[in-house]
C-alpha cells in the first residue's frame, strides 16, 4: 500500500551485474600491477601501509612471541637442571679422588723430608706408618706397621723429618709400640743448643714437656732449643727435640719450672722414621782389660809378701 505521492522503496538495490563488477577489478588489478611493476607507482602507498600496520603487527605478534620466549625458558630451565645435576654427581664421584691426591701429596712431601732426614744421618732408618693411638688413655702411645720382621728392635729411636718423636719400648712381629716423648713416662737426656748446658727433657702429657733438675738460675731463655746429647747411648746426638715456651724461676724452690714444646710431630704426622740401632759405645775405664805391661783399672794390684 503507498502512500499518496510516494512510491514505495524498493526491496534491493540494483546496482551493476556481478559479472561487469568483476571484469572492472580485473582490470583494475591488471593496470595497477602493470603500472607498479614499470613505473613504480605504488611504492609510497606500500610505505604508508606498511608503517601503519607495523604496531598492529607488534601487537598480535606479542602472544605468539611471548609463547616461545616462555617455552624457551622452561627448556633452559629443564636443561640447565639436568646439567646441575650431572655436575653435582661427577663432582661426588671425583671428590674422593681429589682428597686423595691431596692425601697422597702431603704424604710424598713427608716421605721426601723423611727420606732427607735418613740421609743426614749416619745410621740406617726404616719408614714407618702410625696406624692407631694405644687403648690406654692415661698414656701417649703409638703402633706402627713395623715390627722383629722388619728389623726393628726395642730401644730404636723414632724420628720424623724435624725431630725426635718417641722410642720403641715394644716390638711384635708386623707391629711396634713406639712411646712418645710427651708420655709421663718417658725421659731423655737433652742439651741447649745455644750453650750445651745438659738436662733431662721428661714427658708432662697432654702435648708438653718439662726439664727437670735444672737450678733455678741456670742460664736457660724462653726460645731455646733443646736437642739430643747422645749421652743415653739411644738417640744420636744433635737431634731437635723441643723449644722452651715457658720458665718459671721461684726462689723456695731449688730447681726452676721449664716448660717446652715438642719441635716433632709427635701427635700430628702418620709417617715416622725408625732409626738403626746406634755402635756400641766404648767401655768404661773399669771394663778396659789389662794388659801384660799394665794391669786392668780400676781393680788393686796385691803386693807381694816379702
Amino acid at each position: 500500500m503507498s502512500v499518496a505521492g510516494h512510491a514505495p522503496p524498493p526491496y534491493f538495490k540494483r546496482g551493476p551485474a556481478p559479472l561487469v563488477r568483476l571484469a572492472f577489478f580485473v582490470s583494475l588489478s591488471l593496470v595497477l600491477l602493470i603500472a607498479d611493476l614499470r613505473f613504480h607507482t605504488l611504492e609510497w602507498a606500500r610505505l604508508a601501509v606498511a608503517t601503519a600496520a607495523w604496531p598492529l603487527q607488534r601487537v598480535t605478534g606479542m602472544p605468539i612471541d611471548a609463547a616461545g620466549d616462555f617455552g624457551a625458558y622452561l627448556s633452559r630451565q629443564s636443561t640447565l637442571l639436568r646439567d646441575n645435576e650431572e655436575l653435582r654427581r661427577r663432582q661426588l664421584g671425583t671428590a674422593n679422588l681429589l682428597l686423595r691426591q691431596e692425601h697422597l701429596e702431603q704424604e710424598n712431601k713427608r716421605l721426601r723430608a723423611l727420606l732427607d732426614m735418613r740421609t743426614r744421618q749416619p745410621v740406617e732408618g726404616r719408614i714407618a706408618e702410625i696406624l692407631y693411638a694405644a687403648r690406654d688413655p692415661f698414656s701417649r702411645r703409638v703402633i706402627i706397621d713395623k715390627g722383629s720382621q722388619h728389623g726393628i728392635a726395642a730401644g730404636q729411636a723414632v724420628v720424623d723429618d724435624i725431630g725426635v718423636i718417641g722410642q720403641v719400648t715394644r716390638v711384635f712381629p708386623l707391629t711396634s709400640e713406639v712411646l712418645l716423648l710427651t708420655d709421663k713416662d718417658q725421659a731423655i737426656p737433652v742439651a741447649v743448643q745455644r750453650n750445651g748446658l745438659r738436662a733431662v727433657l721428661a714427658g708432662a702429657g697432654a702435648g708438653m714437656m718439662e726439664l727437670r733438675f735444672l737450678a733455678a738460675n741456670a742460664e736457660v731463655q724462653v726460645g731455646d732449643v733443646l736437642v739430643t746429647s747422645g749421652l743415653d747411648g739411644v738417640y744420636l746426638p744433635g737431634l731437635p727435640v723441643a723449644r722452651v715456651a715457658k720458665i718459671d724461676r721461684d726462689s723456695s724452690h731449688s730447681f726452676a719450672r721449664i716448660t717446652c714444646v715438642p719441635l716433632a710431630g709427635v701427635e700430628r704426622h702418620g709417617l715416622a722414621l725408625v732409626l738403626g740401632s746406634r755402635m756400641e759405645l766404648p767401655p768404661q775405664p773399669d771394663d778396659v782389660p789389662a794388659t801384660p805391661d799394665q794391669p786392668a783399672r780400676g781393680k788393686r794390684v796385691k803386693k807381694k809378701a816379702r
